[in-house]
């Protein structure tokens, strides 16, 4: 485990981490996915414990930006093919570090960002090259809450979930 106390950013990929990967379209050509209403306390758990999110997905999709609006992340970034230069180039805007950023993936686009990261976190139906480089692998398939409970890890590790879940679902001691 490293200093995970470092964790400024988390940068969450969409299909198989946020959804189960399966793609559905209407009869109109519309673009359909089915987000885990679970994930939501972990983006409201990091947020409270002073991290923030960029959602960065190789796909672009409606449900996307309305889930992610209502999910109130701070960036949401889709259509992004190639991934490490975009996010070197959004570590040099933001003045922080490679340490200091959590990755959430599944396959082997996200393996590029998350080798380089303090953190990474997949979930459990995650590529075995992914699973083989995550510091946590969820035992929650992508789709299902693995989101959740990677955020968990992570803040129960940092000490922090008890505290920030207390604050805000007036829950705990």
């Amino acid at each position: 485990m490293g200093d995970w106390q470092k964790i400024k950013y988390l940068v969450i990929d969409v299909d198989g981490t946020m959804t189960d990967a399966g793609i559905f379209y209407d009869e109109h050509g519309n673009e359909l996915k089915k987000f885990c209403t679970k994930d939501a306390a972990g983006f409201f758990a990091a947020r409270r414990a002073g991290i923030k999110i960029l959602v960065l997905t190789g796909r672009e999709c409606a449900a996307t930006t309305r889930r992610m609006g209502e999910m109130k992340v701070d960036f949401l970034v889709q259509n992004c093919k190639d991934k490490v230069p975009y996010l070197e180039k959004f570590l040099c805007e933001q003045g922080v570090s490679w340490e200091e950023m959590g990755y959430l993936g599944d396959d082997l686009n996200d393996l590029p960002g998350m080798s380089r990261c303090g953190f990474a976190g997949c979930p459990e139906d995650a590529c075995a090259e992914v699973k083989a480089r995550a510091d946590y692998v969820s035992t929650i398939k992508g789709g299902y809450g693995a989101v959740r409970d990677i955020v968990e890890h992570l803040l129960r590790a940092r000490g922090e979930w008890e505290k920030v879940t207390a604050e805000i679902y007036g829950i705990g001691v």
